[in-house]
């Protein structure tokens, strides 16, 4: 029998905040979306308003709530995912920010990490995290922030300040500063927990100068967690009862319950996740390992290849080149070419993630004629979320000598069927396409349902998905080795270009 009420999905993304209301069927009701703004105050350096950040989120909230005819007190449940890494240190008395949120994708912190590397910290953060030390994962912003910020490392030594990533700035704001905590998927990739004691880990943040005093409390992926508070949620205490990083959140949305099933998310970033299982999976081949996440006292742990720059290349041709109208313009450009007539772009705008990790690397367009139109540029980006997806299948198989024989899509950039068929080519498998492609948000819905008893279990879960269109692969193998091979050649010119990334103060 369907149950009444709705769960209330808070997706905070790079590029925006999505509000959805989710029935028991597991379909959208209503939705909102705002956009935040991208502030990039030197080259490498990526930086968001905490404060804008929040306000999406209540407006959001009040925009789905409105726009579905929604009453408040319909909602059973909240859902959050996020951006992971980013992070946000705040004064606990008043709310306010000590800086701006340092952004997942922001490079300024490379000196630090080459700094733990000369240290020799290297192995030991990789066994005890999963993670490789990069200025990705959130450790070194936090470092950043309090050794560069006027007066916050003395605040931190007061004990007036926290530190969360977005779920937990969210969640504190929610609550109305009641609760801060985290679910342990989100704390994954901090590179300061545990993965096998699943508690913050005293020796790495001793290394760093981080007190565990302002980090928030554990709490499983799916139940309740926190409340909201009823001066800020439309007069109600609602039941927060999900929380997963982005990627992770996806994969449970995907329904990537069993070992060896992976999903990729074509967002601003792209993510591929394999689910390994009870036990970590370490990697030999450049990617890092997950706590998927934490549901009861079971625990799933992934493989994950992150790559920094996915849907991102188009808003870099919109945005930056302005050589399109809008985000859609780029598929239709792309279609009126049959290849990229020998182009290939590396999007190495902020470096290379999985499986180069280089932060040095810088992006490049290569193969160039005086016959190369805006058209064929075009695909050259689109084809390059669809490779560098490849370089993170590739790595997966080496490490686990699995096949992948089906992957399973998601995210904004599924809407183009172009970049669909030609990732089903180059890797030479099929790509499932679900009915709902908001897996993020619907991955916390499903932990959150779950969590106040809205669903009763994974079973039941996946009788709610649906596929709406198989891609199969066309792709003769001797072309899909050429053009594969001609990318790694691309890449190999890209990498270890800049050395001046800065770690300076404010």
């Amino acid at each position: 029998m369907e149950k009444k009420g709705y769960i209330m999905s808070i997706d905070q993304g790079t590029g925006g905040t999505r509000v959805i209301l989710f029935n028991h069927r597991g379909g959208i009701h209503s939705m909102a979306h705002r956009e935040i703004t991208q502030i990039y105050p030197r080259p490498g350096w990526v930086e968001h308003d905490p404060l804008e950040i929040w306000d999406t989120v209540i407006r959001c909230a009040e925009e789905a709530i409105r726009g579905g005819s929604v009453a408040p007190d319909e909602i059973v449940g909240i859902g959050i995912t996020n951006q992971r890494e980013s992070v946000v240190l705040w004064e606990k008395d008043t709310g306010k920010p000590v800086y701006n949120s340092i952004n997942w994708q922001c490079r300024r912190t490379s000196s630090i990490c080459d700094e733990l590397k000369a240290r020799g910290y290297e192995k030991k953060i990789m066994e005890k995290t999963g993670l490789i030390i990069d200025p990705y994962f959130s450790a070194t912003k936090i470092k950043w922030i309090a050794d560069n910020v006027r007066g916050v490392r003395e605040k931190i030594h007061s004990g007036s300040i926290y530190m969360g990533n977005i779920d937990s700035w969210v969640i504190w704001n929610l609550s109305n500063g009641r609760y801060h905590v985290t679910d342990f998927s989100n704390a994954s990739r901090t590179m300061l927990l545990n993965i096998h004691t699943l508690n913050w880990d005293p020796e790495i943040m001793g290394w760093l100068d981080i007190p565990q005093a302002i980090m928030p409390e554990l709490k499983p992926s799916s139940g309740i967690m926190a409340k909201t508070d009823r001066d800020v949620f439309f007069g109600l205490e609602v039941p927060i009862a999900g929380d997963a990083g982005d990627q992770q959140s996806a994969a449970f949305g995907q329904g990537c319950f069993s070992p060896g099933t992976v999903k990729c998310t074509y967002g601003t970033a792209i993510s591929m996740v394999m689910n390994t299982g009870e036990k970590p999976s370490f990697s030999k081949n450049g990617l890092i390992t997950d706590l998927a996440w934490k549901i009861g006292d079971e625990v799933d742990y992934a493989l994950e290849g992150g790559i920094y720059t996915g849907g991102a290349v188009v808003q870099w041709l919109r945005d930056g080149l302005r050589v399109l109208h809008s985000s859609d313009e780029c598929s239709r450009l792309a279609e009126k070419v049959a290849d990229t007539g020998g182009v290939y772009l590396v999007p190495a705008f902020t470096g290379l993630c999985a499986p180069y990790w280089d932060p040095y690397a810088r992006g490049l367009i290569i193969g160039i004629t005086a016959g190369t139109t805006i058209e064929h540029l075009a695909r050259a980006a689109i084809e390059s979320m669809a490779y560098q997806a490849k370089d993170v299948v590739e790595a997966m198989m080496a490490d686990t000598g699995r096949k992948v024989s089906i992957l399973r899509v998601d995210g904004g950039a599924t809407k183009s069927d172009l970049l669909l068929q030609f990732q089903a080519d180059i890797l030479g498998i099929p790509l499932e396409k679900p009915a709902i492609t908001e897996m993020t948000a619907l991955g916390a819905c499903y932990m959150a349902g779950l969590g106040v008893g809205f669903w009763q279990s994974k079973e039941e879960l996946k009788q709610h998905m649906k596929i709406e269109k198989c891609f199969e692969p066309k792709m003769d193998e001797e072309m899909r080795k050429t053009l594969y091979s001609d990318w790694k050649r691309a890449v190999e010119r890209s990498l270890h270009w800049n050395r001046s990334t800065e770690a300076g103060g404010c």
